[in-house]
């Protein structure tokens, strides 16, 4: 790590960052001299070295510091529609597994290689309750129990012995809404599920739809991305398309301008350092201004207001429209798998479109993922197991990605291991350093309120369903007569919309939601009165 990303780390967005240009700085390269980084003109081959990644926040195989801290979890591993008359091979966190819904219902999740000589349970048959090995037939129940050892007759004895002697790696799962859960940690300290607020905040006229899309590189950047609000400013934006060859990965494109504004942001940590509570504010029009506030949770969840807001009318306490895990599946690749809420409730201007999400395609915007819409529609079904692009560049339609590129191209082109050395951040990038921080301080412990153990106890304390920060409002506030009253009323409302969310920690639901929402109107008076008696000017010295 180097020195600005340390003050990053430890100072958020208000670490004192020096964003001056740093003449010359030093780097050990592989052969043990040190080479001077002259920032110069043509320089490259001053900056030339290429450090290695920082395996205490990537790495996730079993036995390493984080691969054993998101074992504490439970995460979403693949949708329930993969799930068919075979096996369904995966990788999760490094490990080979195989996932299968036997004929009686129930969902298991195994280790791929059968314990007896090691033959892959993807070629397994499913049976009545369990799965029995194509090699030798041996049959294994959802819990890893040996059921069956198919010895001759007159050898009964012999292979009840044996099958009393082995057990099959298995993982408790669960089903939720069309995606299939894991916890892959101890079995004596398994967490409650987090049934975020006890039902996700989904009003009964809408719908949580799940999808999968996977990511050709590590799992950190894919998460770091939900953090980086300020990048909707530029990928996202209908200037960033080369010669008007749209595709629909901007947001002008869906009609929601005010989210390609660049975003005042404040970054606030929630819940004792387990969350992070990420509040953007844009002017939307003269007449409003839009606080989105973006709920980021240990290990790797992610939670989103409405994706397609324009703006144009007030708004108060507007809920979760994305439930997103970034899983990984092994050091180099990982998916983005969750739930896309659709209704009219959360989706008011009825941009969405269920018939978009699923595997390997969601209808946010294009190029989430590496199979664009044209080739996922034209050749495929929707509800079709489609095949994944090996590599970004070797697509047929390379060409016209780099015309128009989305999160994908911009999050798996950073290399399929960030190099977190070579970053040179700005103070928009506070977020997702403060919660690269939160993530470190939970790996090494010194933040014990993060561990896996007392967030599961945090859980349970609050039945298994806590409170989240995530929201959209929508406030009717004219616009300040000069630059430095915007400025302040924008982190003035961005502060105390934190703020109103904090102090009603205590409360649950509807009551909860109607309390914020009044208090939030209040604060919208509040800030007019602030206004109209040039609070939010800039002091002078006498």
């Amino acid at each position: 790590m180097n020195k600005k990303m340390e003050q990053m780390e430890k100072g958020g967005a208000t670490g004192g960052i020096n964003t001056s240009t740093v003449a010359e700085k030093t780097k050990a390269n592989p052969g043990g001299a040190s080479k001077a980084q002259k920032l110069i003109p043509y320089g490259g081959y001053f900056t030339n070295t290429i450090p290695g990644h920082d395996p205490e926040i990537t790495e996730t195989e079993p036995g390493t510091p984080l691969g054993e801290y998101m074992r504490g979890f439970w995460h979403p591993i693949c949708m329930s529609l993969e799930l068919t008359d075979t096996p369904r091979f995966l990788k999760i966190m490094g490990e080979e597994l195989v996932a299968f819904r036997d004929k009686s219902g129930r969902v298991g999740v195994l280790h791929a290689h059968c314990v007896h000589r090691g033959a892959s349970l993807e070629y397994g048959s499913i049976q009545e309750r369990g799965i029995r090995c194509c090699y030798h037939g041996m049959v294994f129940d959802v819990d890893g129990t040996c059921l069956e050892v198919p010895f001759p007759p007159g050898e009964e004895k012999e292979a009840e012995r044996f099958k009393c002697s082995i057990q099959q790696g298995a993982y408790k799962a669960l089903e939720r809404n069309g995606l299939i859960f894991a916890y892959m940690g101890p079995p004596d300290q398994e967490p409650p599920f987090p049934e975020w607020e006890g039902n996700f905040t989904v009003a009964d006229t809408d719908e949580l739809v799940p999808f999968s899309n996977f990511q050709h590189c590590n799992w950190l950047q894919v998460q770091d991305n939900a953090a980086d609000n300020f990048h909707t400013a530029a990928l996202h934006s209908a200037k960033q398309v080369v010669g008007g060859h749209y595709q629909g990965t901007t947001f002008d494109e869906v009609g929601a301008p005010s989210m390609q504004v660049a975003p005042d942001m404040q970054f606030i940590p929630v819940h004792q350092g387990r969350g992070l509570a990420c509040a953007g504010a844009r002017r939307s029009n003269d007449d409003h201004m839009f606080i989105r506030v973006q709920h980021q949770v240990l290990p790797n969840l992610s939670l989103h207001a409405y994706t397609s807001e324009d703006g144009a009318s007030k708004k108060l306490f507007s809920r979760f429209h994305i439930i997103r895990w970034t899983v990984p599946v092994d050091n180099q690749n990982s998916k983005m798998i969750g739930w896309r809420v659709m209704g009219p409730s959360i989706d008011t201007r009825g941009i969405g479109d269920k018939s978009m999400v699923g595997y390997e395609t969601i209808d946010f915007l294009e190029g989430q993922v590496a199979m664009r819409r044209p080739e996922r529609f034209g050749k495929y079904k929707p509800e079709d197991i489609v095949p994944i692009p090996t590599h970004h560049r070797e697509r047929h339609n390379y060409k016209e990605c780099q015309y128009a590129p989305g999160d994908y191209e911009a999050i798996i082109s950073q290399r399929p291991i960030a190099i977190h050395a070579l970053e040179n951040p700005t103070k928009f990038d506070a977020g997702l350093y403060m919660f690269r921080k939160m993530l470190r301080d939970a790996v090494r412990g010194t933040n014990p309120a993060a561990s896996p153990q007392a967030f599961a106890q945090w859980m349970r304390e609050n039945g298994g369903s806590p409170n989240s920060y995530c929201s959209g409002n929508v406030f009717h506030l004219p616009k300040a007569n000069d630059v430095d009253e915007e400025v302040g009323q924008r982190r003035h409302l961005s502060k105390k919309v934190v703020e109103i969310i904090t102090s009603n920690e205590n409360l649950k639901g509807t009551e909860r939601a109607q309390i914020i929402q009044q208090q939030m109107d209040d604060l919208e008076k509040e800030t007019k009165q602030l206004l109209t008696q040039k609070a939010f000017q800039k002091k002078t010295s006498a």
